[in-house]
């Protein structure tokens, strides 16, 4: 018995990376990316005048005349973040909820949560709640009040009887995310016209077109507050995935660490819905790929996630602006041509070596 473990054990340790070099080989090309995002499109800029424009933006000078400024600061700067914090959120949210059940194929819309913020935002375009000027508000809220409706009732089932089972919190999620999967279909067919079903239908996969500077608040206070949030519970989330009973002797109250992370996830999918659309796969993929390279603590899992997520997205933003010269492919048509192969390989990779 003493020899399979043995022989386990150093190549985990091969596969870890040192946290402090990945985390900055990342944020360098986290860099790169948003530069390149900025730099890229219909009309490209040199990246030399990108900065340019975001330092005297920055600094408080006058910007200069000309269409530059306006593209860059107004237009793509403001969707670059945008990627970055949903992304780094993304690989956040599927970090905590796959220790939130104990079960590495877990995400939002796992949960259900998903589902019912694309529901709120999809009423909100079908059935004209907040159009006109202030239809990104309109759509946000309502997405964002469809999370936390499905959060309640999501929550209210798993804890019928008494107690709390991940496996139990998991079906009502599934259950309850289907029927609401299944009443935003009814309203997609309800839609008026051939241009609102196509609204609809490139926000359910995905869409950071409609990035300002007063759509970056919410994500931009949030998603740092999750991370911080996180990283200070990551020994509970250690504990987590090593039973309810051995993390209760290790001093974890294991009911209340769960409902505080189902809370926080639950708020944080609803703001990255709101203000992106459904996208998919990144949630899964990502801390898939972070425990390949850094390992299952989440000391080290959490940052490494964020970073990655946030690269990706705006790897893949950059590749749906560019990709097609008429028009531009939803954000979660990209991550899941990428995300399918990508988790069958590591879920080949784990089968194959046993883990």
């Amino acid at each position: 018995m003493s020899t399979p473990t043995a022989s386990r054990r150093p190549p985990a340790q091969a596969r870890t990376l040192p946290v402090v070099p990945l985390a900055l080989v990342l944020a360098g090309g986290l860099l790169a990316a948003l530069t390149a995002a900025v730099a890229w499109g219909s009309t490209s800029i040199p990246p030399a005048e990108v900065w340019s424009v975001v330092g005297r933006r920055l600094s408080g000078q006058a910007p200069r005349p000309g269409t530059d400024d306006l593209i860059v600061w107004q237009l793509r700067v403001p969707r670059a973040l945008l990627a970055a914090l949903v992304g780094a959120g993304l690989g956040l949210v599927g970090t905590a909820v796959q220790a939130l059940v104990r079960n590495p194929l877990a995400d939002p819309y796992l949960l259900g949560i998903s589902n019912g913020a694309s529901l709120g935002a999809v009423a909100a375009l079908v059935l004209g709640i907040g159009a006109g000027g202030t239809l990104g508000l309109g759509l946000s809220g309502a997405a964002f009040a469809g999370a936390l409706a499905t959060f309640a009732l999501v929550w209210a089932v798993a804890r019928r009887g008494g107690g709390f089972a991940p496996l139990r919190l998991v079906l009502a999620g599934v259950a309850i995310g289907q029927f609401l999967s299944g009443f935003t279909s009814y309203l997609v067919l309800r839609a008026g016209d051939e241009q609102q079903t196509h609204s609809v239908l490139f926000w359910l996969m995905g869409s950071l077109g409609g990035a300002n500077w007063q759509l970056l608040v919410v994500p931009a206070v949030t998603v740092p507050a999750a991370l911080l949030w996180l990283q200070a519970r990551a020994r509970g989330l250690n504990a987590l995935l090593m039973g309810d009973e051995t993390a209760a002797g290790l001093g974890i109250d294991v009911g209340r660490l769960r409902r505080e992370l189902f809370t926080v996830t639950s708020v944080l999918t609803g703001v990255l819905v709101a203000v992106s659309g459904a996208i998919a796969f990144v949630a899964l993929m990502v801390p898939h790929v972070c425990r390949l390279l850094v390992g299952g603590d989440h000391r080290r899992l959490l940052p490494v996630s964020a970073l990655c997520g946030a690269l990706l997205l705006v790897v893949v933003d950059v590749v749906c602006r560019t990709a097609m010269d008429t028009q531009e492919l939803p954000v979660g048509v990209v991550t899941s041509l990428l995300g399918a192969p990508a988790l069958l390989y590591l879920l080949d990779r784990r089968l194959g070596s046993g883990s």
